[in-house]
């Protein structure tokens, strides 16, 4: 077969710790087609810009745009618009793509007809605490049945993570919507499957991930999280489901639970029900974790809960207003 170029794209900001590995792994793919990669700067506080233009002067093949607000969504834009190839593929500034990983795309992609396809998000911690995160991300429990969290049957989805595309389909729906600060990969795969094409998960395709490196930096994350999906929801009717609402209600009723037993103890039940629930979950979590480990998966588990809930619940009615969908909506009005 003939291989396709692929251009691989990257929005980058505060990455200095992580960049020059993830660019190492790209350059470094098993893959027989010609490459590029675009990194989209944002304005990093810590040597990222530093690293990028080393790199792109190792390499021709490396690219650097600016990105000056530094959004994703935003960086994600401007590294399309300065790529050249036919097939696009995402990447993070700190993730690690496997060695095989363009060439199972691009199979993928023809042999299914897919606009989009992605893999596994495998969550991989170096520190107790993130290993810990790893195990929780990784799990039902911690993030329900979402096939590029926990793995399972290859086949359409809803949404993957990061994603190699055909750039036909980004044309087609006019790139990520800049308004999303989160949640701008299932909110554009959306616009793709509902302008008639496939999103397809693909088990053979991991990324390596590291979780963030404390409770308040995942609690942020999963807060945000939370915030958008609620976005999505607002202005994408019929997209939310029971694993969706979950955390929400989660949340509502242990706080209600620890509030109300102050004058009907047996109300204390359901926060200790949700507590043993969690402890219970995290044993099977642990197997194969060093001991340091363990105790944290309950604390990453209530953390991840607790902050998507509350993320959810307190999102404004004007988040996202500027977002292309909320335009035309008024636009039609």
């Amino acid at each position: 077969m003939t291989w396709p170029a692929v251009s691989v794209i990257t929005p980058i900001l505060n990455e200095e710790r992580h960049l020059a590995a993830a660019v190492r792994h790209v350059l470094g793919q098993d893959y027989p087609g010609e490459l590029e990669i675009v990194l989209a700067v944002g304005p990093s506080t810590d040597a990222t810009r530093e690293v990028a233009d080393a790199l792109a002067a190792e390499d021709p093949r490396v690219k650097v745009v600016d990105n000056p607000t530094g959004r994703t969504p935003a960086g994600l834009n401007a590294a399309i618009a300065a790529s050249s190839h036919t097939i696009v593929a995402r990447i993070d500034g700190h993730a690690l793509m496997p060695a095989d990983y363009l060439r199972v795309a691009v199979e993928t992609l023809r042999e299914t007809g897919a606009d989009n396809v992605g893999g596994i998000m495998a969550a991989e911690g170096e520190t107790p605490w993130e290993q810990a995160v790893a195990a929780a991300m990784t799990s039902k429990v911690g993030v329900g049945n979402a096939r590029f969290h926990t793995g399972g049957e290859g086949g359409p989805a809803d949404t993957v993570y990061l994603g190699v595309f055909q750039r036909s389909a980004l044309d087609r729906v006019d790139g990520y919507d800049e308004a999303f600060l989160r949640a701008q990969d299932w909110e554009m795969n959306h616009r793709i499957r509902s302008s008639g094409g496939v999103v397809w998960f693909q088990p053979r395709m991991r990324v390596t991930y590291r979780p963030r490196p404390s409770v308040k930096a995942l609690a942020k994350q999963y807060f945000h999280y939370g915030r958008w999906r609620r976005v999505v929801a607002r202005q994408h009717k019929g997209t939310i489901n029971l694993r969706y609402l979950a955390p929400p209600v989660a949340l509502v009723a242990t706080a209600a639970g620890l509030v109300g037993g102050f004058a009907f103890w047996p109300l204390w039940l359901v926060p200790g029900a949700y507590a043993a629930a969690i402890i219970a979950a995290s044993v099977p979590l642990g197997a194969g974790l060093p001991a340091a480990a363990r105790p944290a998966i309950p604390v990453a588990l209530a953390t991840m809960h607790m902050a998507w809930g509350a993320g959810f619940l307190t999102s404004p009615p004007g988040l996202g207003a500027d977002s292309r969908t909320a335009r035309e909506r008024a636009g039609q009005a």
